[in-house]
């Protein structure tokens, strides 16, 4: 599955993916070697790659391969910035939050299984709606605050200013057009998020 999604992101970017020697990929790389040591994952492949692309996003695939798009950058700013997208991607494969969600989905699956076997209909406990809304999206959104969480973690270990990561999801707030409602969504909302973030911080 790894492997198939990585190939699937290179046949949509490949051609837009900037060279190793590139400045943006140099920044990135910098920020991530800090996060990548004190994460205790040193000895995985960790492959590191940016996109020429708008869009305002980062993501990491199963293996330790992380992309980011151009566009994000104007947002993070500088390097603690960057450490704090970077810290949620490395803290996703840190918590092995894709096995987790292969795992959630088949045992959702077996769930509807037995109860086939005894002959209960699940159309209408297990339809669309309710996967998307009341399964998989409240357990993405438990995944995307814990990466958070241990991102903010990773951050400080690696000597990064940890408050950063407010400020960056403040300026995401401010640019995004429309933020809609966190039911709906596979992510927390911006403000919860900061919130959250910010009585992190204070602990830390």
């Amino acid at each position: 599955m790894a492997v198939m999604a990585y190939n699937d992101v290179m046949r949509q970017f490949g051609r837009r993916i900037l060279p190793p020697n590139h400045p943006y990929t140099l920044f990135v790389k910098k920020v991530a070697k800090r996060l990548v040591k004190v994460s205790g994952l040193e000895n995985m492949k960790w492959e590191f790659y940016v996109i020429d692309s708008p869009e305002r996003n980062a993501f990491v695939l199963p293996g330790g391969k992380v992309f980011v798009f151009t566009g994000i950058l104007p947002v993070v700013k500088n390097e603690d910035g960057m450490a704090a997208v970077l810290g949620h991607e490395i803290a996703h494969q840190l918590a092995r939050h894709s096995a987790e969600k292969v795992s959630f989905t088949k045992i959702i699956l077996v769930l509807i299984m037995t109860l086939q076997l005894f002959g209960v209909d699940t159309t209408f406990l297990f339809n669309q709606v309710t996967m998307n809304y009341l399964l998989m999206s409240p357990f993405s959104r438990k995944c995307e605050t814990e990466a958070d969480l241990i991102g903010l973690q990773l951050m400080a270990q690696a000597c990064f200013e940890p408050r950063e990561s407010l400020e960056v999801w403040k300026r995401m707030s401010a640019i995004s057009e429309h933020d809609i409602p966190q039911f709906l969504s596979t992510h927390p909302s911006h403000e919860n998020r900061i919130q959250r973030l910010k009585k992190e911080v204070n602990h830390l």
